[in-house]
């Protein structure tokens, strides 16, 4: 047990000492990457069309449905609930104006598509409006709700600035490297 401890003490030091890398911005650093399970899919699909002349405003991180969805560093959820297009979805506002949003949150019942799950089967138990909540925290489950139901589940995330939306893909790129890094410094130090 003490190693396992030494472990995961040595994991989290490392997952801290390692820079961004020279692509991430300066001005805003997401401490986890929004799925625990780092293997997800993603690609930089910032500004491609989308149905009725609209432009892709975030980065769809595509993941088995029901798997964790985590907040990108520390804040206080300002907004959840249920939209027509976003379906499910958690807004977390960050230090200096910054905002994370994790929209298509699940919405069907374990092992269905039946779309009823509701506010049980989107968000963890106990999450609130107003709550701090630091990073790393489970604050929705990957799904399919809104406009996504014909996609594979994911999680449509955004980054927003006081004045802007921000292309995220940088920031998650930045972020899920650093993940592999930690963990090729840990293996290497076994």
């Amino acid at each position: 047990m003490n190693y396992l401890f030494r472990s995961l003490a040595l994991a989290f030091a490392l997952w801290f000492a390692v820079a961004p890398s020279a692509s991430a911005a300066e001005d805003f650093r997401l401490v986890y990457f929004p799925h625990e399970d780092v293997r997800s899919d993603f690609h930089n699909d910032w500004g491609n069309a989308r149905s009725g002349g609209r432009r892709h405003k975030g980065t769809d991180i595509f993941a088995a449905k029901h798997s964790k969805v985590v907040a990108v560093a520390d804040g206080f959820v300002t907004a959840m609930g249920k939209s027509g297009r976003a379906g499910y979805y958690v807004r977390i506002t960050h230090q200096d104006g910054w905002e994370s949003w994790y929209m298509h949150l699940n919405n069907d019942n374990p092992g269905s598509d039946d779309g009823s799950g509701g506010l049980e089967a989107a968000f963890p138990p106990g999450l609130e409006e107003g709550m701090y909540i630091p990073a790393g925290t489970v604050v929705g489950f990957v799904g399919d709700s809104g406009n996504a139901e014909a996609t594979s589940p994911h999680t449509h995330f955004e980054l927003h600035t006081a004045t802007r939306r921000v292309n995220p893909y940088p920031y998650l790129a930045d972020a899920h490297g650093r993940w592999f890094r930690v963990m090729e410094l840990k293996s290497k130090l076994r």
